[in-house]
């Protein structure tokens, strides 16, 4: 606390205004105007090997980075409104002479008698609890985002995961629920996520005080980096876990079960929500991610929600119609009627007989017809196609093909 608090002493005593040869009340095109000037006469590049213009610039560059931005600069000029305009570094360099505001033994009435443990809170009696100062102007000072002393403390959520899983098809366009076996990154569970050995604990770390933080002062700025003894978590393993080795994470095995929806395809990407790895802290757990692979089949085809399917059919079948059963994915049957003349590659729809996605309505099964054509005859079926070729006479079937392409 004493280091963030003369971090932020140090950044309220200084007067950027003056730094920069401005007017508190001038705007923001002359406060810019007045910047690029100094930076330009006191660049590195316009004065090597020149100290005191390096330092100098540097201090501009740092004062345009608060009274430049119109965010920083209202804060800014509100906390040294509020301290006193010329008083504040008063009031810091008064804060030593206790309660009592320097030897006249009374309560001094002006701020630069006043308690630096009172300003703030850190003095005796000022807990972290009382807040003050550093309560006041915390979000002033870390830009760096985020506070302090959060440390491991801090909810964590788990990390997703991704597996795989391979599927037959009727499984995919019905859906199916089956087991998943994960191993994923979780709180160990021999030391239950301390780190520290069974029986032991771990201790607070003496380098942040089990804030999980460092603050380092740049530029004027304070910013909140993990702390390096502790890595941020706030404590420190003196005899550390022998499964985890300290770390409080460790590899763990799982088995879970998963709904896989109706309707899946090949190569999607479901998502579980919350079935990925155990959060920290009380933090949720991730989400698991399972990409589906399909296996093809034999007989049935998908186009979207829709089950094809090629059905063959004899030329006495298609030409004088028939009932022709036909398959559906579910392992059951459907009587089909084919109406006299069925041409070839003409499709009938069977519904509700496709994939089921959760939610929507049942996809179709597609039935193309194609008619076969036996590549032997036995001599009665032979004498019956001749006769059937005798009875259609000098009827050309391509006669309106040729005519469209103009041919004989």
């Amino acid at each position: 606390m004493a280091q963030q608090d003369n971090i932020r002493r140090e950044w309220l005593e200084k007067d950027y205004y003056k730094q920069l040869g401005v007017k508190k009340s001038d705007d923001a095109k002359t406060i810019k105007s007045a910047y690029r000037k100094l930076a330009r006469e006191l660049h590195p590049d316009a004065n090597p090997d020149n100290k005191k213009a390096e330092d100098r610039f540097k201090a501009v560059s740092e004062a345009y980075d608060v009274v430049g931005d119109e965010k920083q600069r209202k804060a800014y000029d509100e906390a040294r409104e509020l301290y006193g305009t010329g008083g504040i570094g008063g009031a810091f360099r008064g804060a030593g002479r206790g309660r009592g505001g320097g030897t006249g033994g009374g309560r001094g009435p002006s701020h630069s008698s006043a308690d630096f443990g009172d300003m703030f809170g850190a003095g005796a009696g000022g807990g972290a609890d009382q807040g003050g100062f550093s309560d006041l102007f915390g979000g002033l000072f870390n830009r760096g985002g985020g506070a302090a002393g959060g440390g491991s403390r801090q909810q964590r959520r788990g990390s997703d995961i991704e597996s795989e899983v391979t599927l037959g098809f009727r499984d995919a366009l019905h859906g199916v629920t089956l087991p998943l076996r994960l191993a994923s990154d979780g709180s160990c569970q021999v030391c239950f996520g301390t780190g520290a050995r069974p029986g032991t604990s771990p201790k607070v770390c003496p380098t942040c005080q089990g804030t999980g933080a460092h603050i380092r002062n740049q530029g004027g700025f304070a910013f909140s980096e993990p702390c390096e003894s502790c890595q941020g978590r706030g404590v420190v393993i003196e005899d550390p876990c022998p499964n985890c080795h300290g770390s409080g994470q460790a590899t763990n095995t799982r088995t879970i079960t998963a709904r896989i929806p109706g309707g899946v395809k090949d190569g999607q990407r479901i998502r579980l929500k919350g079935k990925g790895s155990p959060g920290s802290n009380g933090g949720p757990n991730g989400d698991l991610y399972i990409v589906v692979h399909v296996t093809k089949d034999a007989v049935f085809g998908r186009d979207g929600n829709n089950v094809t399917l090629s059905l063959p059919v004899a030329f006495d079948e298609a030409a004088l119609g028939a009932n022709v059963k036909v398959p559906t994915p579910d392992g059951a049957t459907v009587t089909l009627r084919l109406p006299p003349g069925t041409a070839n590659g003409k499709t009938f729809r069977v519904k509700g007989k496709g994939a089921q996605p959760s939610g929507k309505p049942a996809g179709d099964l597609l039935a193309t017809v194609y008619i076969q054509v036996p590549s032997e005859l036995n001599e009665e079926a032979r004498k019956a196609v001749e006769d059937l070729r005798e009875s259609r006479g000098d009827t050309d079937p391509r006669a309106e093909l040729m005519s469209k392409v103009g041919g004989a």
